[in-house]
């Protein structure tokens, strides 16, 4: 019988997922080899320099920094030496087509006095919703987080607490019972949309951001968010581990009910005792599983799922410095409900959307040249398979139009400014991630699609193939692949033994 010491495993993607997985393996003594299809590890996080910008692909918001740094710890290691963790402040800054600006963060008399200017009567409201934000977090975060959902029973358990909580709400119903105000509505609200979830009907237990956010802070990487997957790449290989880059594993081969052996286009082939995916979770069973029955069958049944809207985003890079302009911004449309209806249930592109602001030259200079800066404007869009336009023709009229509405609303002057700028759409995800349908963060976050509802962080009939990442518990975001990657590295570690 293999011993942890003498046991090898595989984990298939160098995302953020994969990453803190190889590091958890690697730590606690299993030889581990992490194969990446692309020339960089980060995956989604990925990262272009052009014309002396550094435009930055991946999740923009770190939080929970403390799931990171013991990453680093679980060998003696400090993160601090490989990557510099900056506090972003205010958390957000939130404006609506009324004028009404609101600055969201963490400084409590600055948040309250921000409540009193917009939304007076909401005080006392908004101090009941963050009790319960903090009793989800500790109930959805801490106690379930990293727990396996390996079976119907451990939805059982879980059940008392998700229903005193009003699990069955969305966030946006919950927000309401607690505050009347519309913009402190939306402010309290939007949060799920950054892990690819519609405010109107996403869990009531992904209020928990809150308190994430109130007690880890908001954090960026300097040099970028990709910086912080080079050092994650650096810890696990100076701990022993092998990094594989540009080879793309093209079959994971099993006999019977297991996985035995990787095989990447190059012709590379290992045998492994465990093989964990952090690809897209139908790539992962559709494609890399392809020859096995249980890959043809868990294609059919993710077949028919709710998957994730993707997202539409121009890069750009400006003459001049914009301290007035904060790291991060939302500029709300005209409509919110009406809005996400028609990104989520009609897959139409609307004529109005809103806008994730994103501006991390502020914070960090390095990220354009001397006196200019760095943005990406974002907007949720529907997955292709909602919404099939022919981006080729698609994409240049949006940005246009996204470019037109950040001039009208924050730089008047915006296209005399432009120095270089590009986009990135949902066919480019099916392209670099193999997302299913352009998805930018894998199956929506339902109720009925979490905890065990969501992919297994072990397959239940190959018994040492995982998943760790966005499609399995908890879900997507750094601090929920972090998470997965600690649950699915427990079960590992426990098999191996």
């Amino acid at each position: 019988m293999n011993t942890v010491e003498s046991s090898r495993a595989c984990v298939v993607g160098a995302g953020f997922g994969g990453l803190a997985l190889a590091i958890r393996l690697q730590s606690a003594g299993v030889a581990t080899t992490l194969v990446e299809a692309g020339q960089q590890v980060g995956g989604r996080a990925w990262v272009r320099e052009q014309e002396g910008f550094t435009f930055d692909g991946g999740p923009t918001v770190i939080t929970d920094p403390a799931a990171l740094r013991e990453l680093w710890a679980l060998s003696g290691n400090d993160m601090a030496s490989d990557i510099e963790l900056m506090p972003v402040m205010p958390f957000y800054r939130l404006n609506w087509t009324d004028g009404v600006t609101f600055d969201y963060a963490n400084d409590e008399p600055a948040l309250r006095r921000e409540i009193a200017r917009v939304a007076p009567n909401d005080i006392g409201g908004y101090e009941e919703f963050s009790r319960y934000a903090a009793g989800v977090y500790q109930e959805g975060y801490v106690k379930l987080g990293h727990q396996a959902f390996l079976d119907f029973s451990s939805m059982v358990k879980a059940a008392p607490a998700l229903a005193r909580y009003q699990a069955w709400r969305s966030v946006y119903s919950m927000v309401s019972h607690y505050v009347k105000d519309e913009h402190l509505r939306q402010a309290l609200s939007f949060h799920t949309l950054l892990v690819g979830g519609n405010p109107m009907t996403t869990s009531a237990i992904y209020a928990l951001i809150h308190k994430l956010e109130k007690d880890g802070g908001v954090w960026w990487a300097r040099g970028g968010t990709n910086k912080l997957a080079q050092a994650m790449a650096r810890q696990f290989e100076r701990i022993g581990g092998t990094l594989r880059l540009g080879d793309k594993v093209a079959h994971i081969h099993t006999v019977g009910d297991q996985v035995t052996e990787v095989e990447c286009e190059s012709g590379w082939k290992a045998r492994f005792d465990a093989i964990a995916s952090n690809g897209d979770i139908m790539h992962s069973y559709r494609d890399l599983l392809a020859g096995s029955m249980r890959g043809q069958e868990m294609a059919k049944k993710l077949a028919h799922k709710r998957y994730s809207p993707s997202v539409f985003v121009v890069h750009f890079g400006l003459e001049g410095a914009w301290p007035g302009i904060p790291h991060h911004s939302v500029l709300f449309g005209p409509r919110y409900k009406g809005l996400l209806d028609d990104i989520y249930e009609h897959g139409v592109l609307p004529r109005d959307f809103s806008i994730y602001l994103h501006h991390p030259s502020v914070t960090d200079p390095s990220m354009a040249p001397a006196g200019k800066s760095t943005f990406y404007a974002l907007v949720p869009v529907a997955n292709m398979g909602k919404l099939p336009v022919d981006w080729d023709e698609v994409g240049p009229v949006l940005e246009r139009r996204v470019l037109a509405e950040v001039s009208r609303r924050l730089i008047p002057d915006l296209d005399d400014r432009i120095v270089t700028k590009f986009h990135y759409a949902p066919p480019d995800f099916e392209r670099d991630f193999g997302a299913y349908k352009g998805n930018a963060f894998s199956l929506e976050p339902l109720l009925t699609q979490s905890a065990w509802f969501r992919g297994h962080n072990r397959d239940d009939k190959l018994k040492n193939f995982y998943l760790v990442g966005a499609g399995t518990h908890p879900g997507a975001g750094i601090p929920g692949v972090v998470a997965s990657a600690k649950a699915t590295a427990k079960l590992m570690v426990e098999q191996l033994r």
